[in-house]
Formats: C-alpha cells, sequence, structure tokens
C-alpha cells in the first residue's frame, strides 16, 4: 500500500443513542463511499481502507457532550456528492447547519455544507475544485 497521505490516524465521537449514531453514519458516510471497517462492543469504525472516523459511547460510562467550536470534516469527490451528503444527513436526522454551496472565505476551490448530526456533533462534508483554484 502507499504511504497515507493522512496527518491524522483517526478521530472519534461519543454518542448517547447508540443504535441511531451507527444508522445515521452507515447512510451519510456511504454516500462518500466509505464503510465499516471495524467494530467493538459500542464503537464501529468507518473509512476506506481502515478505520479513520470511529463512533462509540463514552469509555467512562458517562453522558457524551459535544464540542464547542469542533467539527469534523469528510472528503467528497464533487459537488454531487457534497450535496448527496447533505441529502442523506438530513433524511437520517440530522439539523442543516450551512447548505451546499461555495464559501470563497475558505477559499475559492472550497465547496460545502455543514450539518448537526442526531447527537448535536458538527459535521462537514467538503469538495475542493481544483478548476475554480486562482
Amino acid at each position: 500500500m502507499d504511504e497515507n497521505p493522512s496527518v491524522i490516524s483517526h478521530v472519534s465521537i461519543g454518542t448517547n443513542d447508540f443504535g441511531r449514531a451507527v444508522a445515521f453514519y452507515d447512510a451519510v458516510l456511504g454516500v462518500l463511499g466509505c464503510k465499516r471497517v471495524m467494530e467493538h462492543p459500542g464503537a464501529v469504525a468507518w473509512g476506506k481502507l481502515y478505520p479513520e472516523f470511529w463512533v462509540q459511547t463514552p469509555i467512562d460510562g458517562g453522558r457524551a457532550t459535544i464540542g464547542n467550536g469542533t467539527h469534523f470534516g469528510f472528503i467528497a469527490a464533487s459537488k454531487a456528492q457534497v450535496h448527496a451528503f447533505y441529502d442523506a444527513a438530513l433524511e437520517a436526522g440530522a439539523t442543516a447547519d450551512g447548505p451546499p454551496g461555495p464559501r470563497p472565505h475558505y477559499g475559492e476551490p472550497y465547496y460545502g455544507c455543514f450539518v448537526r448530526d442526531p447527537d448535536g456533533h458538527k459535521i462537514e462534508a467538503s469538495f475542493w475544485d481544483e478548476s475554480a483554484a486562482g
């Protein structure tokens, strides 16, 4: 396998409704070409080749909380995939937090969307359109 280009090994987010969270991420990550790649009791990981994004019940048995100022961005392969992610997320129970579209203040090539998952975590799908780069 080629060298992994990512700087992050993985991220994990907590949930207070494991079944709902797993169903949600199966739906939204599937449109980006991700699949479940690992499972443990109370934890599931998605990725394309290896476990990159985990959803789990908190290890300490406490309640999961969301981070103010924290969000998780997923790579989309096209603008159409950004829209598919957004639509799948809303259909699966997310709350809209920024519809698909360009955001020039992030850079001319940026095209993305934001939603809040059913636990309230802010997630994003974005496509970097090199043809729009100046």
